[in-house]
C-alpha cells in the first residue's frame, strides 16, 4: 500500500470514528444503550483512543517503528478529531429534529 494511500486510510477511519457515537444508539456499534451525552463523549474519547491505535498499528506496520510523540501532537490530532466530529455532532442534536417535523 502506496504511503500516500494510508494517510487517506487514517484520516477516513478517524473521521468515521469521530462520527460513530452520534450516528447509533450502540455503544460502539455493540451494546444497544439509551446514550445520553455522557454516554456519547465516552464513546468519542474510545474512539479517538481506538482511531489513535489504529494509526499507530499502520505506522509501525510500514515503518517498523513508532515514532515518539511529545503531547503537542497528540492535542493536535484530539482537535482535529473534535473537527471531525461536528457533522455527525450537527446531525444529532439539530438536523434529526428538523428531519422528523
Amino acid at each position: 500500500m502506496a504511503q500516500d494511500s494510508v494517510y487517506g486510510v487514517v484520516l477516513l477511519v478517524a473521521f468515521v470514528a469521530a462520527n460513530l457515537p452520534w450516528l447509533s444508539e450502540r455503544f460502539l456499534l455493540l451494546v444497544k444503550l439509551n446514550k445520553n451525552a455522557g454516554w456519547r463523549w465516552l464513546e468519542w474519547l474510545v474512539c479517538y483512543g481506538l482511531s489513535g491505535l489504529f494509526a499507530l498499528a499502520l505506522e509501525h506496520k510500514m515503518t517498523g517503528e513508532v515514532h515518539v510523540q511529545q503531547w503537542e501532537f497528540y492535542l493536535a490530532t484530539l482537535c482535529l478529531f473534535v473537527v471531525f466530529a461536528l457533522p455527525g455532532f450537527i446531525y444529532h442534536y439539530d438536523l434529526k429534529k428538523l428531519l422528523k417535523a
